[in-house]
């Protein structure tokens, strides 16, 4: 039976509030949206409530305000962040609150504009917010980043259809993606994530030393920290709560050694950062640390992003997608990197997430370091998957075992 739109927005605030960040009872929400994504933003709030959410917090942007900022403003004020707001999230996560962020960005909204501004305030939102990010990546809360159409995103993704038929597309594209529009979502997202669990077990059962990916434009080593942790679906906080941090996800990653990449890697989709769109780039790699950089488009953007700071130049995750998942499977090309990360094996520069290593929840920034994974105020994805990527997984003694064959799992 054909769903309403009504009928399956509520079922999505539904899978965001009871299987995103599972709220609690007596348990605070904050939520970002933007202005195109009030309605679904109100139904996750109600939502809330109905579940025993004490109070939810929402903080609201609109594309067409900070295109204007990025416009008009001057260039000194975009080393300020203002302190407020990490003080408000800082609380928040330190009191066991919830975080839904709802994504609907146009890919192209800072296409233009000077890239020193957009940098500057990459770099200073990243240093303000690091406190912050460190305990999202230390599983210290629950947290679910979930998407929503804008009409700039919607024209990105279709093109070809009439103005008026591009955000409904959209929308139908999200609710396939997240499961929303199946006979039962929260049962259909228990099986999905207990098959994530099953492969990250697999691969921890191995505890493969290093990885081999041979691809087009892609022939890269990536070396594992010892007692690594392969993750999957749904993540457990401190307070033993599950959530899911992406909606979709059909990832299973860990956390690579900081200074055991070698080789080249080609992207296979464009990435979506700052505003911009990066596109055919090649990253090369001398023990850990990126040594050339190519791009066809959006080369500074890139380059500067690397330039963040010097974990920049490092690989912070490796994550593993089937080729033959639903959203590839879709053939849309997102400019999101929600969904384009989970049509695509894709690596991120950047910081690594402290559960990948045994441990690591409760290790020190310098504790992490030590055991070979990278810090950094960034943590961007990209995406390097295909059709013809194969993977082989190489054991302490040598022993070389397939992983992937022809961009799917072979085991």
């Amino acid at each position: 039976m054909l769903l309403s739109f009504d009928t399956n927005l509520l079922r999505y605030a539904e899978l965001a509030v009871k299987v995103g960040v599972n709220i609690q009872k007596n348990q605070y929400l904050y939520m970002s949206c933007s202005t195109d994504n009030i309605k679904l933003a109100q139904k996750i709030t109600k939502i809330a409530y109905e579940n025993g959410a004490k109070q939810v917090f929402v903080d609201i942007s609109d594309d067409e305000l900070v295109r204007t900022r990025y416009e008009s403003a001057p260039k000194d004020s975009f080393d300020f962040f203002p302190p407020w707001k990490v003080q408000e999230r800082e609380w928040l996560a330190e009191h066991g609150a919830a975080f839904i962020s709802i994504v609907s960005q146009n890919p192209d909204l800072l296409k233009g504009i000077d890239r020193e501004k957009i940098m500057t305030f990459q770099k200073t939102s990243s240093q303000a917010l690091a406190k912050y990010r460190s305990l999202l990546q230390s599983d210290k809360f629950s947290w679910s980043v979930i998407a929503a159409p804008s009409k700039n995103w919607a024209a990105k993704v279709f093109p070809n259809l009439p103005e008026d038929q591009q955000m409904d597309a959209l929308w139908e594209a999200i609710f396939a993606a997240t499961r929303t529009n199946l006979k039962n979502p929260i049962d259909a997202w228990r099986a999905h994530d207990h098959l994530l669990h099953d492969k990250a077990d697999h691969l921890n059962n191995k505890q493969y030393k290093t990885l081999h990916y041979t691809a087009t434009g892609t022939d890269l080593t990536i070396t594992l920290p010892a007692k690594h942790i392969w993750t999957g679906g749904s993540s457990i906080n401190t307070q033993g709560q599950s959530f899911m941090a992406n909606m979709p996800t059909e990832e299973v990653f860990t956390a690579p050694l900081k200074t055991g990449v070698n080789g080249y890697v080609s992207s296979t989709k464009p990435l979506s950062y700052g505003g911009n769109i990066i596109d055919q780039f090649t990253l090369t790699f001398k023990e850990g640390r990126i040594i050339e950089v190519q791009a066809k488009q959006g080369q500074e953007i890139l380059e500067a992003l690397i330039a963040t700071d010097e974990g920049a130049h490092y690989l912070g995750e490796v994550a593993l997608v089937p080729h033959q998942s639903p959203i590839s499977q879709s053939g849309l090309l997102f400019y999101n990197t929600l969904f384009d990360e989970n049509a695509s094996n894709h690596l991120a520069l950047g910081s690594a997430y402290a559960f990948c290593i045994e441990g690591g929840k409760d290790m020190s920034s310098d504790d992490l370091l030590a055991h070979g994974l990278n810090q950094s105020l960034t943590h961007v994805d990209f995406m390097i998957g295909s059709a013809n990527m194969n993977i082989d997984g190489i054991m302490e003694d040598g022993q070389i075992e397939p992983i992937f064959r022809n961009g799917n799992w072979a085991f």
